[in-house]
């Protein structure tokens, strides 16, 4: 689609489209030196069912533009103010966070609030890796994944502009009512109760590990971006949205859901959206053995923090599938997301049994 100046064009889907003359008016204000020649243009990423991204180009300069969806949202969720602030105080301190530019909160322009950030470029992964590699590289890289984890998990949180990102005391019991009461408010008819789950976790769970750190919320292969020239290194985590202070242990819980191994049952596979089941990828057991040796932490029994992130994912995806099923988005990809839900709570189900 082009706007009335024919010199502004966006390749997006079309239920995400938004006026670019209204865009190129707020960046001739904000960023004058960004649009060169009267001429830009927009690009939907097509990864990623929360936030809305996309590319901004003009000329040889470009930089990430993030949006929420359109239709119900989860209170507290999709807050660009939040995570734009999260990116400025941890920009400093991490450094693999990519370099917030500037918000937004005027929603006239693009009908949400919105924010810029800097583009990190390399080479993105998704279902597949970007490039082929050898399976000891895919070891390597699975070592810098976990590294990468580490020392976000090892910033300083005594440093008082990252002491206000959070509240950690009481965060894993928060976490847990606040993910089941999303469950109930986002439950369609065509979904399993999540009662049995819930209680399991409240029980088992451990509400204080003593263990406290900045944490991501969402790190997985597809929030990373590789170098191009070493692929096996990680230069950038992207999707700050969820990011807070908290439980470590739970971070890395959240982070084993999306984690589907070679050898995990055809069920599991279906819900596979990255290469971790390739030859060399470390198994979950390993990525937590590797973790708590860089960590220096007692090994402990990481079911509970693995059915809490199934559980969670699962919340995340039913939310996703709610504004499907009432007609809120179109894309086309979230039509299965319900049984993707199935899926994910028989999981958990099968875990507590064992």
């Amino acid at each position: 689609m082009t706007s009335s100046n024919h010199n502004y064009s966006q390749e997006t889907r079309k239920s995400d489209q938004f006026d670019l003359d209204k865009l190129a008016i707020f960046l001739n204000r904000t960023l004058p030196d960004f649009i060169q020649s009267d001429k830009y243009h927009v690009k939907q990423f097509a990864g990623g069912a929360s936030n809305l991204t996309y590319l901004l180009t003009s000329g040889e300069l470009s930089m990430i533009l993030r949006r929420p969806p359109k239709g119900t949202k989860a209170k507290s969720a999709h807050d660009m103010v939040r995570e734009h602030h999260m990116l400025q105080q941890v920009s400093r301190v991490y450094s693999l966070s990519p370099k917030p530019i500037l918000v937004c909160d005027d929603e006239s322009i693009l009908g949400e609030k919105f924010f810029l950030m800097e583009q990190i470029k390399g080479l993105g992964v998704d279902r597949n890796l970007p490039v082929e590699m050898e399976p000891s590289t895919h070891a390597t890289l699975c070592e810098n994944f976990v590294k990468g984890l580490v020392e976000l998990h090892q910033v300083d949180i005594n440093n008082p502009e990252i002491a206000s990102l959070g509240k950690p005391e009481g965060y894993v019991e928060r976490q847990l009512e606040g993910w089941q009461g999303r469950y109930q408010k986002a439950k369609t008819d065509d979904v399993p109760d999540s009662h049995q789950v819930y209680q399991w976790l409240k029980k088992n769970l451990n509400y204080d590990s003593g263990h406290q750190s900045l944490i991501h919320n969402d790190y997985k292969f597809d929030n990373l971006i590789l170098d191009s020239e070493n692929t096996e290194s990680i230069i950038g985590v992207l999707d700050w949205e969820m990011a807070t202070l908290g439980d470590p242990l739970l971070d890395l819980g959240c982070t084993l859901a999306y984690w589907v191994e070679a050898t995990d049952p055809a069920h599991l596979q279906a819900l596979r959206m990255m290469p971790t089941h390739l030859e060399g990828m470390f198994t979950r057991q390993q990525i937590t053995n590797y973790y708590c040796q860089l960590r220096g932490i007692t090994p402990v029994d990481f079911t509970p923090y693995y059915v809490f992130g199934l559980f969670r994912l699962a919340v995340i995806i039913q939310q996703i599938y709610y504004r499907f099923y009432h007609g809120q988005t179109d894309n086309p990809k979230f039509k299965d997301f319900g049984q993707l839900v199935k899926i994910l709570l028989s999981q958990c189900e099968h875990c507590i049994q064992e």
